[in-house]
Parts: structure tokens; C-alpha cells; sequence
């Protein structure tokens, strides 16, 4: 990924709350037929026996030939991606003086290096879909739990799918939030966009500091 410096988010922290906030992640692989792409909710682990990058664990379909394609120990990528928007030149008070601005796009994403290992395991693929049930249930009038349906019938769900365990080697995070404009046309985009919805994008902009 082209990082120029000015755009590179080095903090854990900020990077782990990307992934937990937008889990679902873009798993890159490259097995014996190519490079393949597959879109899974991750769960990440920051457990302090995990290093200091975590771990990332999933699941997929059984019917999913991505869990055979793949050997443990393999290389793979997973990106995550949270809010991003098209960026107005107009937006920019010093466009307006000078006229030599242009369209972009601005985002933030996060880029997870690690090596892969297949869980076919049932034990631990009911406790990854406990887990996951309970956190995105959490928010719910009335949660759902596994409990709520029957167990012959969870048994057999959990029979179709494959657990996955990424050990994280490496975070990379891009925040592009025009930091390399001067503050003035970085603080009225993003003003821009909380005005038009794009809230959380327009918030990061102003909470991203003056110009490299």
C-alpha cells in the first residue's frame, strides 16, 4: 500500500479500535488457483499473550474452498476499512485564492499481515460464534443467544463451518485525512462533511492536527 508519512497511523490503539468498531475484513489469500478474496467478520483478541498485534479469528462456510486452499502457516492479508468519502476542492478556503486544488477521496483503513491456521474444530468454533453473537447481540432490545435455538439444530450449523486463526505479524494504518493540506482546508472539509452526515469521517478530519 502506497503510505506516504503524513498519512500513516502508527498508534495500537487507534488501529486495534478500527478493526473492532469495522470487523468485517477483507481476507486476502493466494493458494493453488491464484489470489482469492473472501468477506469475513473477524473477532480480534489483544490478549497480552497474543504479541503485541493480537490475533484475528473467524469462520467460514465448510463449503468455502478457501479453508482447503489454504496451509497453516500461510501468508495472508486482511483489510479493514471504516469511513471514507469523496473530498470537494471547493470545500478548501485556499482553493478559492489559488485555484490549483483538486478532487480526492479520503478513508481510513487498516491493513493486517499475519499467517493463517485452519480450526476445524467444533469446540472451538461454538465458543468463536458465542462470542461474536454476544458482542453484535449486545446492542439489541432483546439479545439472541444460541440458547434460543435447538441445540440439535445448532449442532448441525456448527457442523458446516470452519474456524480460522490469523496470528497478527504485522498492523498497518492508513488515516488519510487531508493532514497534508493546511489546517484551515482540513478543518471546513471535514466541517463539510458532518454538516452533509459523513459525521464520523468529518470528526476524525478536525481531531487530525495540523499539516505535515
Amino acid at each position: 500500500m502506497y503510505l506516504p508519512s503524513h498519512f500513516e497511523e502508527r498508534n495500537p490503539e487507534a488501529l486495534h479500535d478500527l478493526i473492532a468498531k469495522h470487523p468485517l475484513g477483507m481476507l486476502v489469500t493466494h493458494g493453488g488457483e491464484g489470489l482469492d478474496a473472501n468477506h469475513v467478520p473477524f473477532e480480534l483478541d489483544t490478549g497480552a499473550a497474543l504479541g503485541p498485534h493480537g490475533v484475528l479469528r473467524a469462520h467460514v462456510a465448510r463449503a468455502n474452498p478457501l479453508w482447503q486452499s489454504v496451509a497453516d502457516g500461510d501468508e495472508v492479508l486482511v483489510v479493514f476499512r471504516a469511513e471514507q468519502a469523496y473530498i470537494s476542492p471547493n470545500w478548501y478556503p485556499s482553493k478559492h485564492e489559488a485555484h490549483k486544488l483538486v478532487p480526492t477521496w479520503n478513508y481510513r483503513v487498516v491493513h493486517a499481515h499475519g499467517r493463517i491456521t485452519v480450526r476445524d474444530d467444533e469446540r472451538y468454533v461454538r465458543g468463536l460464534v458465542a462470542r461474536l453473537t454476544r458482542h453484535h447481540e449486545a446492542g439489541q432490545p432483546k439479545p439472541w443467544k444460541m440458547g434460543d435455538a435447538p441445540p440439535d439444530h445448532i449442532d448441525t450449523l456448527l457442523k458446516s463451518i470452519v474456524g480460522l486463526e490469523i496470528a497478527v505479524a504485522r498492523l498497518v494504518g492508513k488515516f488519510k485525512l487531508s493532514q497534508n493540506r493546511e489546517p484551515r482546508d482540513r478543518v471546513n472539509a471535514g466541517q463539510v462533511l458532518i454538516d452533509q452526515g459523513d459525521k464520523e469521517l468529518g470528526q476524525h478530519m478536525l481531531a487530525a492536527g495540523p499539516a505535515a
